[in-house]
């Protein structure tokens, strides 16, 4: 059962007991990221994320991660483009441990200079570590083509020129204006009794903010090519189409498509692609769906001298589909793939931790196992045919990186 409750401040909390475990995963979500930024100071919200482990009024970065070390736990945190997650798993009778650690990295980070110049040194080479892994870079490059300057389109990870005019001030600024009660969620599962609500509380449930919740701007779809020349040994393409909104009452129906379209060993593409053809070692498709927009991608990596043949392949697949629909089999396979992953991913207490965080976080609403059942069972043949047609049209984009002088060669 998933206690919910809201603090005076507005900071919601919600816990999941599951008394079959001894562990317990704890989460502060908050409802920022690349998309509330600007030109200005892209890679803000990452950087900040970085900095939350480099020290705090009472603990160095040793102690931080020395704390967790020394309870046979771990912690980790990331940043996505609508919200950033700093989270911790360790056995249940160190929970209340664990949660006082990360509220002093979330309350009392010192963000001091010299903390602030290595950890700017760390995320240089994780930019270069990413720019050195093609197939990684080619989705952000996608996002680029896709929402051109909407903040959307911004690299998580910023780029060397925005980190290097951060400051102390300038993280505590953007802690002010967007770490506020009102877009935190702390998300707690484990073998953990509701008490536990209190102890988040006394942490979390009196700090004030800054500005307020800001109005979510839609990001226009926009049809674009954009190419960068690398010196790969392969050519990595990704299409993008017009997805949905995160929440869509159509969600199920385009996850099943996903699934018989790129998203599994069985999928068309996979088949197609990879075992009947020989094109591609990886091929797939995935769906990231945001507020008020979505984006459904396909990616292929081949040599550069195949990658004509690749894209016609992809684009007969999607041909097919669209003319001639899935089959009963099809969707039968899609479905029970969805509630197996559905189930499985129940027996982790950090995915209940995560799942219950972000639909606190992004929806305010949590359906029950059996309502969630009941949705993908409702799924038809008609409704995934439709979305097919909807959004595998000519309004598309593409991002490409390869060995090539010009895109136009992979036409």
């Amino acid at each position: 059962m998933i206690k919910r409750y809201t603090c005076q401040n507005g900071v919601r909390i919600v816990l999941e007991n599951i008394p079959t475990v001894r562990s317990v995963a704890i989460g502060i979500w908050i409802k920022t990221g690349s998309r509330n930024e600007n030109p200005e100071n892209n890679g803000i919200s990452h950087f900040l994320e970085h900095m939350f482990f480099k020290g705090t009024s009472t603990r160095s970065a040793r102690e931080i991660a020395e704390s967790f070390d020394s309870i046979g736990g771990h912690v980790n945190a990331f940043t996505s483009k609508e919200y950033t997650c700093y989270y911790a798993k360790v056995l249940d009778n160190h929970a209340s441990y664990a949660l006082e650690v990360l509220a002093d990295m979330f309350f009392n980070s010192t963000f001091v200079d010299e903390e602030l110049k290595k950890e700017k040194k760390v995320v240089y080479e994780e930019i270069k570590m990413y720019e050195d892994t093609p197939d990684d870079i080619v989705h952000d490059l996608l996002s680029q083509a896709v929402y051109e300057k909407h903040p959307l389109g911004y690299p998580i990870l910023g780029t060397e020129e925005t980190l290097d005019t951060f400051t102390g001030d300038t993280l505590k600024q953007y802690m002010h204006d967007y770490y506020i009660p009102d877009n935190v969620v702390v998300s707690i599962a484990g073998n953990i009794d509701e008490l536990f609500v209190n102890e988040a509380e006394k942490y979390f449930g009196s700090y004030t903010g800054g500005k307020g919740q800001r109005p979510v701007i839609k990001a226009d779809f926009h049809q674009n090519t954009l190419s960068r020349k690398k010196e790969t040994e392969q050519a990595h393409v990704c299409l993008g189409f017009n997805g949905l909104p995160i929440g869509h009452d159509k969600v199920y129906s385009l996850i099943s498509l996903n699934n018989i379209l790129g998203g599994s060993m069985s999928s068309r593409l996979f088949q197609e692609v990879r075992e009947q053809r020989g094109l591609a070692y990886s091929v797939y498709s995935y769906h990231s769906g945001y507020e008020k927009n979505g984006l459904v991608t396909i990616y292929g990596g081949t040599g550069a001298s195949q990658l004509e043949l690749l894209l016609s392949t992809v684009h007969e697949t999607l041909a097919k589909l669209k003319a001639d629909g899935i089959t009963e089999r099809e969707l039968k396979n899609s479905k029970e793939q969805l509630k197996g992953s559905l189930m499985l991913s129940l027996e982790s207490t950090n995915s209940r931790m995560s799942r219950n965080g972000k639909n606190e976080l992004l929806l305010g609403r949590h359906r029950s196992l059996d309502e969630i059942v009941e949705e993908i069972d409702g799924v038809t043949e008609e409704s995934v045919n439709s979305l097919a047609r909807e959004i595998f049209d000519d309004q598309y984009s593409m991002a490409l990186i390869s060995p090539l002088e010009d895109w136009k060669q992979a036409k």
